[in-house]
């Protein structure tokens, strides 16, 4: 089978392809595991025109100079030029532009669309939506959840074409903990690790205020939190100057290169996150690559990362009082039978092959 990956969105801020790669790593690992049996392109616009290979699967880095983002016969006829079976499409923001990709491809070749995280739209896009549904055999979300919210507004017409599929996985590896330690600096007994934007829909507000708590009883527990967008930081930085236990047990880190993530979360016991909503959750995923136990709030996308009830914990977004009574639960897991199932999970549900395996299934049955 030929698939061919491709979106209609364009990152000039990158001139040097195997940065980009890197970057996307949490994609690519998905395509690289589908060329073991398929025959996979990607393309990719950035500013940089050339193709290359990489484990497996070919790289065509397209830099029109008029690139027609309304209308971009050039890059469907490039796609039509690679005879694909399938086109998989990042993202349904752009309905417009998968139309005319029908047009272009005729109706032999299947559609699949892989939800990034985007709700459904409103107003004229949303009726382009339900329209461009005509033209796409498939659609890939997180959780069966996050799918039927596109049902019920009436987007998708047939509940059958969506599957519950991750959109990214985590290159990262359990390696000891001694080890890593060195390279991060934490200590801590337990470690709490925080990654993600310092907003509102991320919460971190309400992980402080429950930790406040928790440290009264368990001084030796440690929080790190690494965040590039500090939208919430004055806040934070208010409350944590506030109080004594906080100065002491939490570190605000800032940015970290994602190359050194992996030593992070292997010096870590636990990721906490308090989204109230998430498409996916790549921090999470990298986390549970590395064998940390997640302490998640319960909404779609986490319940299905983590079983749910396989391993972690999950609380109801925003309740301080619900996070605070999981902290202490910690206290009395067996640590080592935790990390474990968290792995595992990790391995059968959320791994690149694992990934990989349910997209082909999926579309070999199209």
């Amino acid at each position: 089978m030929k698939i061919v990956s491709t979106g209609y969105a364009k990152t000039r801020t990158f001139n040097d392809p195997g940065q980009w790669l890197d970057r996307i790593s949490f994609y690519t690992g998905i395509l690289e595991e589908l060329a073991k049996k398929n025959e996979v392109e990607s393309i990719e616009q950035i500013n940089y025109s050339g193709r290359m290979e990489r484990n497996g699967v070919g790289y065509h880095f397209l830099n029109f100079k008029n690139p027609g983002s309304y209308f971009p016969w050039r890059q469907h006829q490039y796609i039509k030029k690679l005879k694909p079976a399938v086109v998989l499409v990042n993202g349904f923001i752009f309905p417009l532009q998968i139309m005319q990709l029908r047009f272009i491809l005729g109706n032999k070749v299947k559609i699949a669309v892989i939800n990034r995280a985007e709700k459904p739209g409103i107003g004229k896009r949303k009726f382009l939506q339900r329209l461009a549904d005509r033209c796409v055999q498939q659609y890939f979300f997180a959780s069966e959840e996050m799918g039927a919210g596109w049902i019920q507004q009436g987007i998708i017409a047939n509940k059958n074409k969506v599957a519950a599929v991750m959109q990214a996985s985590s290159p990262f590896f359990v390696m000891k903990k001694e080890e890593a330690r060195k390279k991060t600096g934490i200590t801590g007994a337990p470690v709490f690790l925080f990654v993600g934007r310092l907003d509102a829909n991320k919460d971190p507000v309400n992980i402080l205020k429950a930790f406040e708590v928790f440290i009264k009883q368990q001084p030796l527990a440690k929080l790190y939190m690494i965040y590039q967008a500090d939208e919430l930081k004055p806040e934070i930085g208010k409350l944590i100057a506030g109080n004594r236990d906080l100065q002491k047990t939490v570190e605000l880190v800032g940015g970290v290169p994602h190359k050194e993530m992996q030593y992070w979360y292997n010096s870590a016991d636990f990721i906490v996150s308090g989204s109230h909503y998430e498409g996916s959750g790549i921090a999470v995923c990298e986390a549970m690559s590395c064998a940390c136990v997640p302490i998640l709030t319960s909404i779609p996308s986490f319940r299905k990362m983590t079983g749910p009830g396989n391993c972690g914990l999950l609380y109801e977004p925003g309740n301080a009082d619900a996070l605070i009574k999981i902290l202490f639960q910690t206290t009395e897991l067996d640590m080592e039978k935790e990390k474990a199932s968290a792995l595992q999970q990790f391995e059968q549900e959320l791994s690149f092959k694992a990934i990989a395996e349910k997209i082909e299934h999926t579309l070999a049955s199209l």
